[in-house]
């Protein structure tokens, strides 16, 4: 389905209810492949300028993952990017852009993405992956079930959301500026994404006014979702090409800068802040050539199942200048000693190195 909406508002008081006809959704032609990073296809898709949509917290899009989720793991099919598995709820060239009070449930893939599109508001989202299939319990088998991925977009606002995933929380992707994530709740999975970057050989990646504040990172019962990764995290592809995209890649350079990640609480997460630059990649690949500058990380407080509360691994071909720290105050597991962890990293300010 496709809106193309114009100085309009929608009142959504119920649920787009997407059949969970795998082999049909599979089928290349049924959905839209208007997303291009990593070649997704989309249900659901949205364009337009000057539009709002409330959905009232009383309506929104059922997608019926369970279906999906015990499919390819009861079948052991190898869950790979661009395979078809679409993103529920996509906003595509939009302009000035509202989605509010909206609620997706069981999303398959992706709960939303949006991209190409300036000017975008999302107050108020719930996304709620979670597997109920007892064949699977203590297992996470709702991966890349991300609330959301931004991908070549300049003002997007998302304020008020409720992640339950297997995934990323937030992946912000390439050529996403001036980014705000204000009052955010991460139910399992793998926190706040900046990246992958560098995925496509001739295509730089820019992450550039990026601020996101007041996160909570929560554990789940491990029956539920055993998987509660990071606080943050930022990662990009080396340098050397391995594989054609969408599943490999690798090559692309670029830049993130002035990104600020502020008040953070973090419950018993794996790694609270994480960079690195080898995703995808291989011992000797050529180094990263995408470069981290003017990182802030302020106000995190918690608990962490490790003993390295920050660990900034940049890469060598562009060493990371100007990576700030204040208050860090997240605690380590019983009986450990807080490391804190700086490779490639011109200088930094508010912890010991």
């Amino acid at each position: 389905m496709t809106w193309n909406l114009v100085e309009s508002t929608v009142d959504l008081h119920g649920y787009l209810n997407f059949v969970p006809d795998i082999q049909y959704w599979l089928n290349a032609n049924n959905t839209y492949r208007v997303v291009f990073i990593q070649s997704q296809a989309s249900w659901f898709v949205v364009t337009g300028r000057s539009f709002v949509i409330d959905a009232h917290n009383t309506g929104g899009i059922m997608g019926n993952g369970q279906a999906w989720w015990s499919y390819y793991s009861a079948n052991n099919i190898t869950r790979e990017d661009g395979d078809g598995r679409p993103i529920a709820f996509t906003l595509y060239q939009v302009t000035d852009g509202a989605v509010k009070n909206f609620r997706i449930e069981q999303q398959p893939f992706w709960c939303n993405t949006v991209a190409e599109s300036r000017g975008v508001l999302y107050d108020g989202m719930l996304c709620n992956a979670t597997n109920e299939d007892p064949r699977f319990a203590g297992q996470n088998i709702v991966p890349n079930t991300d609330g959301i991925d931004t991908f070549r977009s300049d003002d997007v606002t998302m304020i008020n959301w409720d992640i339950t995933c297997g995934d990323d929380c937030l992946a912000i992707k390439g050529n996403s500026t001036n980014v705000v994530a204000r009052d955010i709740i991460c139910r399992g999975g793998n926190g706040i994404a900046v990246g992958s970057l560098g995925q496509y050989v001739d295509l730089p990646d820019i992450v550039d006014h990026l601020t996101i504040e007041n996160v909570q990172a929560v554990r789940l019962d491990p029956e539920v979702q055993p998987n509660m990764g990071t606080g943050i995290y930022l990662k990009t592809w080396t340098d050397t090409v391995n594989g054609v995209p969408p599943t490999g890649g690798g090559g692309g350079g670029g830049r993130v800068s002035n990104v600020i990640a502020k008040n953070f609480s973090l419950d018993r997460v794996s790694t609270p802040i994480h960079l690195y630059q080898t995703n995808g990649g291989h011992s000797g690949d050529a180094p990263s050539t995408l470069q981290f500058s003017n990182l802030t990380f302020e106000d995190f407080s918690g608990t962490s199942l490790s003993d390295e509360i920050v660990d900034i691994e940049c890469s060598a071909a562009v060493p990371c200048p100007n990576i700030s720290f204040k208050n860090i105050n997240v605690s380590p597991p019983s009986g450990g000693s807080v490391e804190y962890v700086f490779k490639n990293v011109v200088n930094e300010t508010g912890l010991p190195t």
